[in-house]
């Protein structure tokens, strides 16, 4: 981490400039295309229950997406993909799974403190594996639209304020068509994991990171603890488990995402992520 300074020096994270008038509908039937491909893969990556087939639909899915990604980027948009560096990919892969499994386990922990959560029992390795390889598809999809899409082109015609407020509200209404969900449910991803992901990739300027921590909440919340994700079908984990007491405690129906408990923790790390973002200089207040 390099030291901050007064004055902010210019940012690396390269900004998109505003659309010319002539390239309003390339913009637009870009961000569509880009959108139907997150739906398709969200939708198709759900599909398999067969642990291996997930394990190997799941990181096709991923590696689709970001190819798709990149090849938009440079043809559409005209401009050099800095989202996906290679340098630092693994680590920031790693370190993000480690982030959203430790915040997960500390929603979870909570819960269990409070008596809210209870292991009844051994679960399926079989079934963790597959929800690993579904999980793997789900948090690439999502983190290339809304953060890498959705987030750097609010970014860069009205700025970082607007693109993370925006991007999050957005994130937060498109899971209100989850099962079991509820404007409470949306409201509680717009805070704990809208603005916590556009926060990692500020912090980073790549999208690894982000990835890496949507995937391994996901992972952990669902295949490692047993519980539901966003109000998602329930699938087999690694154990069984039960959850009681008020919807604003444990999150109802809609999983541990609906909690109190999963806000505060993921607005802590909001909070760390912007605070490095600073320090790096990311210019989060600097208009494109």
């Amino acid at each position: 981490m390099t030291k901050s300074t007064q004055h902010l020096t210019p940012s690396t994270t390269q900004e998109t400039p505003a659309p010319g008038q002539g390239s309003w509908i390339k913009t637009a039937l870009m961000v569509t295309g880009l959108a139907v491909a997150m739906l398709a893969t969200n939708a198709i990556a759900a599909w398999p229950r067969n642990p291996v087939a997930a394990l190997a639909i799941g990181p096709i899915l991923a590696a689709a997406m970001i190819c798709l990604y990149i090849f938009t980027g440079r043809r559409v948009e005209r401009r050099k993909v800095e989202e996906f560096p290679a340098h630092h990919a693994v680590r920031h892969l790693l370190l993000g799974t480690g982030l959203g499994v430790l915040m997960s386990g500390a929603s979870v922990g909570i819960l269990a403190l409070f008596g809210a959560y209870t292991i009844t029992g051994w679960g399926s390795v079989a079934g963790m594996l597959a929800v690993a390889g579904m999980m793997c598809a789900i948090a690439v999809s999502e983190e290339v639209f809304f953060r890498g899409v959705v987030f750097r082109l609010l970014r860069g015609r009205w700025g970082t304020h607007v693109a993370l407020g925006v991007s999050a509200i957005l994130f937060g209404l498109v899971h209100l068509v989850n099962p079991d969900a509820s404007l409470w449910g949306a409201f509680a991803i717009m805070i704990e994991a809208g603005i916590m992901l556009g926060a990692a990739y500020l912090a980073t300027g790549s999208l690894w990171l982000a990835i890496g921590v949507h995937f391994g909440w996901n992972f952990a919340t669902t295949g490692l603890f047993g519980s539901i994700t966003s109000g998602s079908e329930a699938r087999d984990s690694l154990v069984t488990a039960v959850t009681s007491g008020p919807d604003w405690l444990t999150g109802g129906r809609f999983g541990p995402e609906g909690s109190i408990i999963a806000i505060l923790v993921c607005s802590i790390a909001s909070v760390l992520f912007l605070v490095i973002a600073r320090r790096r200089n990311r210019q989060l207040l600097q208009h494109s």
